[in-house]
């Protein structure tokens, strides 16, 4: 058997260790973690919709109406009318015939890879995708290739060699980078070469474009440049869970064949409940967004001005790229220890040589917070000089 522990020492001692800490309270900008009162700068909450009172409200009422849990898989006796105007809602939201609900956004790019392709097929994907993404291609069976992030240009010269059905798999907006795909030029080399395409827009569903409908939008797409659009509900929205938006035999497809729909437990009612009210706030609600992108801009600026390194992003992840993993850990602690909850990104998750801390914000944040936080970084900054 293998030595665990000894494994557990050795990433240690390359500060790749990674550990829980306790929240106390609701998700928002101020919070209680490891028992201490701290701002967080590290949560997807980007709209302050997990904590807001019509959201809570509408939870509170779908536990009324529909218990905790759901009981079932959707295909058994899960599927809940709830769930199901819930999927109305987004279809209509996305402009897409329809969409399906999943359990998480993991979940949702396993099924929807597992279910399009396998061997014989073609799954490409940017080098820098979500874990999802990669792991749904390459549990799919299909040949597995990856192009050079937000290369266009290469990904079209795999796309001329690609051999039987093939799926290409790009995140809308990379997670640990806070960068937009170049989604036009993808889906146009996708369309000359009939690829499937689908967009993962965990980050970008709900607060990109004016009315907050993603990557699309703040393109200018439908759905006859992406067939396949995906987004989770855990971020923007403030909930959880995950769909896929796309044809009605698309979904149909998934429904018969998406193993982690078929053999998952439904969410609970109640959450299904809680998002439509979230997704109501979305579309009537538009200072949100305005008040997120004030301060993206407002943190900008005042990295600007310290001279921070960041990476290019215009969403609301900042990554402060750091480089080494122990100097990034240690950022990370000396912030905690004021009262700054900035989380420590390292390899893995990110190429080696580029940890960082990886700042969110939210439209719950104030002005006050985003300096605060500038403040104690300018007593770092000689070891954010690179």
């Amino acid at each position: 058997m293998k030595d665990l522990q000894k494994e557990l020492d050795e990433r240690k001692a390359l500060h790749l260790y990674r550990h829980r800490r306790i929240s106390e309270g609701p998700q928002q900008p101020e919070m209680v973690i490891d028992g201490q009162t701290v701002i967080n700068f590290c949560s997807n909450d980007y709209l302050g919709l997990a904590n807001h009172k019509t959201v809570k409200q509408a939870f509170i009422e779908g536990v009324n109406k529909y218990g905790v849990g759901s009981g079932a898989a959707h295909l058994v006796n899960g599927h809940s009318s709830a769930h199901h105007a819930l999927e109305e809602e987004l279809a209509e939201f996305t402009g897409y015939p329809r969409t399906l609900l999943f359990s998480t956004g993991y979940m949702a790019n396993l099924g929807l890879a597992q279910a399009l392709v396998g061997k014989g097929d073609t799954v490409l994907e940017d080098r820098l995708n979500h874990a999802s993404l990669i792991d749904g291609g390459l549990l799919s069976g299909a040949r597995f290739q990856r192009y050079a992030h937000n290369d266009a240009e290469q990904l079209e010269q795999k796309l001329e060699h690609s051999k039987g059905e093939t799926l290409v798999l790009t995140d809308g907006v990379f997670s640990m980078d806070g960068d937009i795909a170049n989604v036009p030029a993808i889906a146009r080399s996708c369309k000359k070469n009939s690829a499937w395409l689908m967009v993962d827009d965990a980050h970008g569903f709900g607060v990109l474009g004016e009315h907050g409908k993603g990557c699309l939008e703040h393109f200018q797409l439908s759905k006859d440049d992406v067939p396949i659009y995906m987004a989770t509900l855990g971020k923007a929205l403030g909930t959880s869970g995950a769909f896929i938006a796309g044809s009605e035999a698309l979904i149909e497809t998934l429904i018969q064949k998406a193993r982690p729909y078929i053999y998952t437990t439904a969410t609970p009612p109640a959450v299904a409940e809680a998002t439509r009210a979230s997704l109501k706030l979305i579309q009537t609600q538009p200072e949100l967004r305005t008040r997120l992108n004030d301060n993206i801009a407002h943190f900008k600026n005042c990295a600007a001005q310290l001279k921070l390194k960041l990476a290019e992003s215009r969403t609301a992840i900042q990554p402060i790229i750091i480089g080494n993993e122990e100097d990034a850990v240690n950022m990370s602690e000396q912030l905690f220890s004021k009262g700054l909850l900035v989380t420590a990104i390292r390899p893995p998750t990110v190429p080696k040589g580029t940890a960082r801390l990886r700042v969110t914000l939210s439209a719950a944040h104030t002005k006050s917070q985003i300096e605060q936080l500038m403040e104690i970084l300018t007593t770092l900054q000689n070891k954010l000089f690179y």
